[in-house]
């Protein structure tokens, strides 16, 4: 039970839809504008409200003022009023409101309307709103929240003067159900508004998607093993570079399936023929057929020749791994070219001195981007084709010089060269001259080697004063680093 918890909790929550993303991230940024907008609206019609309706309030006031008498000056004044509550009803709207009023001295002595109402503690402004004596403000009356005016009116007569304070109160139902009704106006045009963007939204997603979706089902239609580069012309602008990496990675996965290919092809029709002879071979050494040292021999020999055919196969497919990788660039990495080739002669000079050669070698320090094994691989290959055709006592000579701002590597025996026939063959993997001498690999090795570091290789006949084949020169060019390019060019003849 707990691992099956542990396992569950591990799941990763499956990804969102492109469709679901653009309408969260761009509708919820929305819903949430549209609710501050919506807050704001609603502040800002109830202050237009309230500024209309004051004036309401106002006249209301200014009615009622119109209505008080006076009896004496200043503070002996006795103010007196009648009002009839039908003086407000022509102010009352659509029976929504209900509208209430107190009229007092300055002193707060009630001279007529609702004593209830709480008489009025503030101050009347710097700059009123109105050319008069007046303030506005909130209020509660009834339990129910009014909007109150005060006026601040003189009232005067030919028997008196006096000032009276004139409060009006109006109930906010009115207010506050057209500022609703002007919410839910826009509220609703809102929602509409929200509505077309998701469908618009949904329906650019559909469309943009669309070829993504018909790729998806190509590339499920596909065979098994289909690599062929993908075809989205049609594709969003922005899905292109996805497209061209994906088609590099499935050419890089053709190559690689290839090579593989090429690789177990090559292994099994190479190795089938020495190990059916080698079988041979033992089967007659068991039998007596021949005598036990020449069977060892000829065994021994079979097994030399399956051995160094598996060991250039894996040097082969060794080449291709790297030139995939393209390490020698992505690392930065440099060989000298005159220490391996050194190297390599002073690994074969047991050979050299057995055959009696006239050898000699000439090295300028060049260093080459380039994998050290591959410069090895390539320099030994090269060194035992022509230490196998170079005759007992002949002439062999290795130059690595400097020349245009590449990094020369000639090798030149005295063998019996290539005649034109096998010289358009002889790269080719399994093409050797000599079957029994050679499995036809070494050349290849060297070649793709050269390719992969972008350089050449050219194999020519050297010729004699009349013109006859005296050797073979085999010549192989690599880019130099960028700080060596520039050092005085050695001519090779």
């Amino acid at each position: 039970m707990t691992a099956s918890k542990g396992a569950g909790r591990v799941q990763r929550r499956a990804p969102w839809s492109l469709r679901r993303l653009l309408l969260t991230g761009i509708l919820l940024p929305v819903l949430l504008l549209i609710a501050l907008n919506a807050w704001s609206l609603y502040q800002q019609t109830l202050s237009s409200l309230h500024t209309a309706y004051d004036r309401t309030l106002l006249a209301s006031a200014k009615s009622i003022s119109e209505q008080i008498g006076v009896v004496g000056y200043d503070d002996a004044a006795h103010l007196r009023a009648m009002v009839p509550y039908s003086a407000l009803e022509i102010f009352e709207a659509d029976n929504q409101s209900r509208m209430f009023y107190r009229v007092s001295a300055l002193d707060g002595k009630l001279i007529s309307g609702f004593s209830e109402l709480p008489m009025w503690v503030g101050k009347i402004p710097q700059r009123p709103p109105y050319a008069a004596l007046v303030d506005f403000y909130d209020d509660e009356f009834r339990g129910q929240p009014v909007r109150v005016a005060v006026l601040l009116q003189p009232v005067s007569s030919a028997n008196g003067r006096g000032m009276a304070v004139i409060q009006v109160a109006e109930t906010l139902e009115l207010r506050q159900s057209l500022a609703l009704q002007i919410l839910r106006d826009t509220l609703i045009r809102q929602a509409l508004l929200v509505l077309v963007v998701g469908l618009i939204v949904v329906i650019v997603v559909q469309r943009a998607t669309q070829p993504i979706r018909q790729l998806s089902q190509n590339l499920q239609e596909r065979t098994q093993g289909d690599l062929s580069p993908l075809n989205a012309p049609e594709a969003p602008r922005e899905v292109q570079p996805l497209l061209e990496a994906t088609n590099q990675t499935m050419r890089r996965l053709q190559r690689l399936l290839s090579n593989q290919k090429r690789f177990l092809r090559d292994a099994s029709h190479q190795l089938r023929t020495p190990l059916a002879v080698l079988k041979v071979q033992v089967q007659s050494a068991k039998r007596g057929d021949i005598a036990p040292a020449q069977a060892f021999a000829e065994i021994d020999d079979t097994v030399d020749r399956a051995t160094r055919v598996a060991n250039q196969m894996l040097a082969l497919a060794k080449v291709e791994q790297l030139r995939q990788e393209d390490s020698s660039q992505a690392n930065g990495s440099f060989a000298l070219l005159d220490e391996i080739v050194r190297d390599v002669a002073l690994e074969l000079s047991p050979i050299i001195a057995d055959q009696d050669m006239d050898f000699g070698i000439e090295t300028q320090p060049c260093s080459v981007p380039a994998h050290e094994w591959m410069l090895r691989e390539l320099s030994r290959n090269l060194l035992h084709n022509a230490l196998r055709h170079t005759p007992h006592g002949g002439r062999l000579q290795v130059d690595v010089r400097q020349q245009a701002g590449m990094a020369i590597l000639c090798i030149e025996d005295s063998g019996s060269g290539i005649d034109d026939e096998l010289a358009q063959r002889l790269f080719l993997p399994f093409s050797a001259g000599n079957t029994r001498s050679g499995s036809g690999l070494g050349l290849a090795i060297c070649q793709e080697i050269v390719q992969t570091l972008g350089g050449q290789i050219e194999l020519s006949n050297l010729r004699n004063a009349h013109q006859q084949i005296s050797g073979l020169r085999a010549l192989v060019k690599f880019p130099l680093q960028a700080e060596e390019a520039q050092s005085i060019d050695t001519p090779i003849t």
